[in-house]
C-alpha cells in the first residue's frame, strides 16, 4: 500500500525543515511525499531543494492559498491512500504511517483517523491542548463532532469520487470534506486510539478574533451545505474544544 503524504507551504523556513524530516524518517517504506510551495520568497525554496532527491515531487508556484495547494497535491498524488503533513507540524513518532497502513490493511476501511496534541510553538515536547477524537457516529458528527483533520487519512479513489477541497470556503474547507466524506457519501473510517500529529499553536483558524468569527461562518456553512448540523451543532462543536485544555497525553 502506497501512502501519499502532503506537505503545503508558503513563507515558513523556521519549520520546513522539521516537517520534512518527520516525513522522511518514518519507518514505512512506500511513501510517496509531496510538497508544495506557494511561491515562498524567504529561504523556503532553498531549504526544500536541500532534500532534492528525496521528496518525490515538489512544486513551487503561486497558488490560491493552502487548500488550492492541497488540491494540486492531491492531483498529483499516486498513492492508494492520502494524508497531509503542514508545514507547522509533525509526526508523533517514526511508526506514525506504519501504524496507519496496518489499520487500513486490517480494517479494509476508507479512512482512519486519530487523536492529535498542540503543542507549544518554540518547544514541540509541550503540550498545551489534547485533542482526544473517540469514535465516530452520525449522531456525533450531526451534533458537531469531527476528528482533527491532520490525523484524517483517506484513500484516493474517495477523493476521486466526491472531490477534493472547496476553496470557496476561506478557512473551513477541511470541516466541509470532513462532512462531505463522513457524513454525505458516508465512507467507512476506524479510529486509532493514539496521538499521530503535534501542531504548533497559532493556526490561522485561531490567531485573531477576525479568524475565529469567519471559521464558525464557514463552518455554518459547511453544515448547511452538507445537511449536516445546524446552529446548536456549531455551538456543541466549540464548547467540546474546552475540555481539551485540561486533558494531557
Amino acid at each position: 500500500m502506497k501512502i501519499s503524504i502532503i506537505t503545503a507551504v508558503f513563507n515558513n523556513q523556521e519549520t520546513i525543515s522539521e516537517a520534512i524530516e518527520s516525513v522522511l524518517s518514518q519507518t514505512y517504506d512506500d511513501i510517496e511525499y509531496i510538497v508544495i510551495d506557494g511561491a515562498s520568497t524567504d529561504g523556503t525554496v532553498e531549504i526544500i531543494k536541500q532534500y532534492a532527491g528525496r521528496i518525490t515531487r515538489f512544486v513551487s508556484e503561486p497558488d490560491n492559498g493552502i487548500y488550492d495547494a492541497l488540491n494540486k497535491g492531491i492531483a498529483l498524488a499516486t498513492g492508494d491512500v492520502i494524508g497531509f503533513l503542514h508545514s507547522d507540524d509533525l509526526y508523533q513518532h517514526d511508526k506514525v504511517i506504519e501504524m496507519v497502513a496496518a489499520v487500513f490493511k486490517k480494517y479494509q476501511v476508507d479512512s482512519v483517523y486519530g487523536d492529535l496534541n498542540y503543542v507549544s510553538k518554540d518547544d514541540t515536547d509541550k503540550v498545551i491542548r489534547y485533542w482526544e477524537s473517540g469514535q465516530f457516529s452520525l449522531k456525533k458528527l450531526r451534533r458537531g463532532w469531527m476528528p482533527p483533520h491532520p490525523t484524517f487519512f483517506v484513500k484516493r479513489a474517495v477523493y476521486e469520487k466526491a472531490g477534493s477541497f472547496d476553496t470557496g470556503f476561506k478557512i473551513a474547507a477541511d470541516y466541509d470534506i470532513i462532512l462531505r466524506f463522513l457524513g454525505k457519501y458516508q465512507i467507512s473510517t476506524h479510529y486509532i486510539p493514539h496521538v499521530l500529529i503535534k501542531m504548533r499553536v497559532g493556526g490561522v483558524s485561531n490567531n485573531s478574533l477576525k479568524n475565529v468569527l469567519q471559521k464558525s461562518k464557514d463552518d455554518l456553512r459547511a453544515m448547511k451545505k452538507n445537511g449536516i448540523g445546524h446552529v446548536g451543532s456549531l455551538f456543541m462543536k466549540n464548547v467540546s474544544k474546552l475540555p481539551q485544555f485540561l486533558m494531557r497525553k
